[in-house]
């Protein structure tokens, strides 16, 4: 699975204070854009891939399924994610969320959204025929030559 689930480590003495907890996420890349996403139960966000940036998905309430498929001949592979859940999606890599409660999440950015052209490449979905990695880099390319035609 190209997805990376990320764990936090924990300060424990903001546990053991009684306060509560403070968890830490040290991402890989550098973070230049943050999104807040709301979902509706049996909703899903997503179908698609990012040719310029990778994304962190880190769910601040509800629970879903996280959905991936590497390439054509491969078997969709899922994540269930809830509070505190997150993971890292490489560019170049399909992926959809599918809420299973309401869910609040965050869409955490390595690229500006309006810094790359394009940003997203949406493909039909995830069940059923999905192109592999080469495969949508070569229909991102595609789309971008159009655009560059209009």
């Amino acid at each position: 699975m190209k997805i990376e689930v990320l764990t936090p480590s924990c300060n424990l003495e903001t546990v053991r204070d009684g306060r509560g907890g403070i968890f830490t996420w040290l991402p890989k890349d550098q973070i230049v854009e943050f999104n807040i996403l709301y979902f509706q139960p049996g909703k899903s966000r997503g179908h698609h891939f990012h040719p310029e940036f990778n994304e962190y998905f880190l769910v601040v309430e509800g629970s879903g399924v996280m959905v991936t498929r590497d390439h054509d001949d491969a078997p969709e592979e899922q994540i269930h994610m809830s509070r505190g859940s997150c993971v890292r999606t490489p560019m170049g890599v399909s992926h959809a969320f599918f809420a299973i409660t309401p869910v609040t999440a965050m869409a955490m950015l390595s690229k500006r959204w309006d810094d790359c052209n394009p940003p997203i490449i949406r493909i039909d979905h995830l069940q059923g025929p999905v192109s592999g990695n080469v495969s949508l880099k070569k229909a991102a390319a595609k789309k971008k030559a159009k655009s560059k035609k209009k």
